[in-house]
């Protein structure tokens, strides 16, 4: 099939498949004499593959890791794509009826209790494990999972509660600047957080940092507190780090 052909049957842009090209993570089995781009059923099925991972909030970068490792196999990418496109959708129908009900809570329709309002955030699991695991290696990710592990069910769930409650102060201070006194005070308390679950020496605290703006799928959980937070948190981190480091 030609790019034009692709496009219309997957509804992502010529641009696009253009740019997956140029990046090397579907590279066209063939061209014509003209030198147009042919498409074949295993590019398709690969293509496929990157929808897929594009869907879970996977980075490009993250994608072409994947796909590009010799151990990569895609029956089992499929099963993984089922399994967490479950988990996704469970997870969508929590935060859909929290919603609904948080709207008739706005109109004096019913009363929700504390605990109704925050159904369907988890945080007693990280999405990013892998990701972290690669970057950081499992000895580091296992304390931390371990120190969680550890906690009683109401200490988990404080602890999420603490978290949420940083995430909403740093957000609120994001137009200011990374720099600035109370900046630098909420970003340590979010370094005091991030050691009691783990051990981040400043350096790897900087780098968690940029990571927040490199991955597409941290921006999109951090700018659910505010947009721009995710870039604000990279940047007073990085200052934390720098004076704080040795």
């Amino acid at each position: 099939m030609k790019v034009r052909e692709v496009a219309d049957l997957t509804g992502i842009s010529v641009r696009t498949l253009h740019h997956y090209d140029e990046i090397g993570l579907l590279v066209p089995d063939g061209t014509t004499e003209a030198g147009y781009r042919l498409y074949s059923d295993d590019n398709l099925a690969m293509l496929q593959q990157i929808l897929f991972y594009r869907e879970l909030g996977f980075s490009l970068k993250a994608i072409k890791d994947i796909v590009s490792d010799p151990s990569f196999n895609r029956r089992e990418a499929l099963e993984l794509h089922r399994s967490l496109l479950i988990e996704k959708r469970r997870r969508l129908d929590d935060m859909i009826a929290t919603v609904e009900k948080t709207i008739q809570h706005h109109k004096g329709e019913i009363t929700m209790t504390n605990e109704e309002k925050f159904k369907g955030f988890d945080f007693s699991r990280n999405p990013y494990e892998e990701e972290a695991r690669r970057r950081w290696g499992n000895e580091a990710v296992d304390k931390s999972n371990a120190k969680v592990a550890g906690m009683s069910k109401d200490e988990q769930t404080a602890l999420g509660e603490a978290v949420n409650e940083i995430y909403r102060k740093l957000a609120g201070l994001r137009t200011a600047s990374p720099d600035s006194e109370q900046a630098q005070e909420a970003i340590g308390e979010w370094y005091a957080m991030l050691n009691r679950m783990g051990s981040y020496p400043p350096q790897a605290f900087k780098g968690l940092g940029q990571m927040y703006v490199d991955d597409e799928r941290f921006t999109a959980s951090i700018d659910q507190f505010g947009e721009g937070l995710a870039v604000f948190m990279r940047d007073a981190m990085a200052v934390f780090a720098d004076r704080h480091g040795q």
